[in-house]
C-alpha cells in the first residue's frame, strides 16, 4: 500500500536533503557519524535510501471499525506543515506500519543493540525520549498523529550524555531517538484512533516520519 506521508515540497525536500547528504558521505562528515555506530559508507547510503523510498510504503497491520467517513482529498496544517489525506471509503481505519519510518529504523536499532552489546542505555534513554514525545505529539484529525520534527534528537543527545559518556553513545542516540519517537509518537497514541477519524493510522508514518527519519541523523551528530 502506497500512501507518501509528505507533502509534494516536502518531499521534493527531503530527496534534496539527500543530495546534500551524500554529498557530505563524500567528503567523510555524515560517514564518520554513521561510523560511530558500525555503519559503513555503502551501508548508510543504503540506509538513507531505503528510509526515503520506504516512506511511501505502508504495511496493513489491522482494519478498524471507525465513524470515519470521507469527504473527499483535503489538506490539513500542523506546526507549518501541510498533510494530504487521501480519499478513502468510509466506516473504517486502517492500521498500517510505514516501511521507511518504522521498520527500517526497528531492525537497523536491533542490529546496533546486537553489535555492540549494549541493552540498558538504549533501553533507558529511548524511555525517556518515549514518554517525552508522548505529551508533545498530538492527533490530529483526518491526518494521523503529528509532533515537531526536531525535539526528538534534541532529547535523545542530551538524555544520552547524561548517562555518561561512552564509546557507543551515537549508537544509544540513535536508538533513543527513532525507537522513542516511535513508541512515543504513534504506538502510545493508538488508543486515539476513534480521535484521529482518519483512514489511514501509519505507524512511522504521517506526521512523525520526518521526526524519526532527522532524528537519528541529528542525533548522532550531536551525541
Amino acid at each position: 500500500m502506497f500512501f507518501s506521508p509528505l507533502s509534494l515540497l516536502f518531499f521534493l525536500l527531503f530527496f534534496i536533503l539527500s543530495f546534500i547528504i551524500f554529498t557530505f558521505i563524500h567528503i567523510g562528515l555524515i560517514t564518520i557519524a554513521f561510523e560511530r555506530i558500525g555503519l559503513t559508507e555503502s551501508q548508510t547510503l543504503a540506509f538513507l535510501i531505503l528510509s526515503l523510498i520506504g516512506s511511501s510504503i505502508n504495511i496493513p497491520v489491522k482494519k478498524i471499525k471507525s465513524s470515519f467517513s470521507a469527504t473527499g482529498d483535503r489538506q490539513v496544517r500542523f506546526f507549518g506543515m501541510t498533510y494530504n489525506v487521501p480519499r478513502k471509503s468510509q466506516g473504517h481505519t486502517l492500521v498500517a506500519l510505514n516501511l521507511g519510518g518504522a521498520v527500517v529504523p526497528f531492525f537497523l536499532s536491533c542490529y546496533l543493540m546486537l553489535k555492540n552489546g549494549i541493552f540498558f542505555e538504549p533501553v533507558v534513554a529511548t524511555a525517556f525520549v518515549g514518554f517525552l514525545t508522548y505529551f508533545l505529539a498530538r492527533p490530529v484529525s483526518g491526518v494521523g498523529i503529528a509532533m515537531p520534527m526536531f525535539i526528538p534528537p534534541l532529547i535523545a543527545a542530551i538524555v544520552t550524555l547524561l548517562l555518561g559518556p561512552s564509546r557507543h553513545a551515537p549508537a544509544v542516540a540513535y536508538i533513543a531517538a527513532t525507537m522513542g519517537t516511535l513508541i512515543g509518537a504513534d504506538i502510545l497514541h493508538l488508543k486515539d484512533i476513534e480521535e484521529i477519524n482518519a483512514p489511514l493510522v501509519s505507524i512511522g508514518g504521517a506526521g512523525t516520519f520526518d521526526g524519526i527519519f532527522l532524528a537519528g541523523i541529528i542525533a548522532v551528530i550531536l551525541a
